[in-house]
């Protein structure tokens, strides 16, 4: 059985390895455990046994384990211009041992493995089996979940590594996929303005409507939006279609599901 209570002791004596001072790490720290409670509530919601609900909570605590190296090496949180996120928490967890600490039972190793492997992939590998892909699904919108808190609430230049982009511009590109596609890649990303395109862009990527419905009900869309605004009058223009059709996509969707 999975021990979810020495799990969060062994997470909160591992990050003292790190800067409290730090806005990134301070940061983190809050995101995965807020994360690690709405995987848990998604699993509760989607009336999982006790076991599943359990390693669905490891899994949240877990998922961004790498982000913590990633912050001391390279004090960034952008994996392009450092290290893929999730397959450095993969790493850190399998190939030098900290799995261990957090559990015992090797059972889990490869279901937690191809979870954290798929949480920040443009979309989950194929080939998975049930369990694999059921978790990948839930710490995905989990993390989702709580990025929309976070780019709403957590400190700008912690998030975007500057305080200010009023005066970026939204790449062509990027604002076609988010329009036509309703998906983001990655690798054409410019701008931080096209970074906060692909976060509206996560409404499109959501396996389960619990996600959904606590950014849509807490207004977390509305907020992101008014959090930042941008100079050039067809920048913003581009912005609030993007901002409606986000908010319409997930308003719909909502009401798909609860037929």
């Amino acid at each position: 059985m999975i021990d979810i209570k020495k799990a969060k002791e062994v997470f909160k004596n591992y990050v003292q390895n790190y800067d409290p001072n730090d806005e990134k790490v301070k940061l983190k720290i809050a995101h995965i455990e807020r994360t690690s409670a709405v995987a848990k509530e998604t699993a509760q919601y989607l009336k999982l046994t006790e076991e599943d609900i359990l390693l669905a909570e490891l899994i949240g605590l877990l998922h961004d384990i790498g982000r913590f190296e990633q912050i001391k090496k390279y004090h960034t949180f952008v994996d392009k211009i450092s290290v893929n996120h999730g397959e450095f928490g993969v790493k850190v967890l399998f190939d030098d041992g900290l799995i261990t600490k957090f559990i015992e039972d090797r059972k889990y190793d490869e279901i937690i493995k191809k979870a954290i492997l798929n949480h920040n992939r443009g979309k989950i590998e194929e080939g998975l089996n049930e369990k694999e892909l059921l978790h990948s699904k839930i710490i995905r919108d989990s993390d989702k979940t709580d990025i929309f808190y976070t780019l709403t609430f957590g400190d700008v230049k912690a998030i975007w590594e500057k305080e200010d982009f009023s005066e970026d511009k939204i790449s062509e590109e990027i604002y076609r996929e988010f329009m036509e596609d309703k998906a983001i890649n990655y690798k054409n990303r410019i701008t931080s303005a096209d970074i906060l395109v692909s976060h509206f862009a996560y409404v499109y990527d959501f396996n389960f409507n619990y996600g959904l419905k606590l950014i849509y009900n807490n207004g977390y869309i509305d907020k992101l939006f008014n959090r930042f605004r941008f100079k050039d009058q067809e920048v913003n223009k581009q912005y609030i279609e993007i901002y409606k059709t986000a908010k319409e996509y997930v308003k719909n969707k909502l009401e798909e599901m609860d037929d």
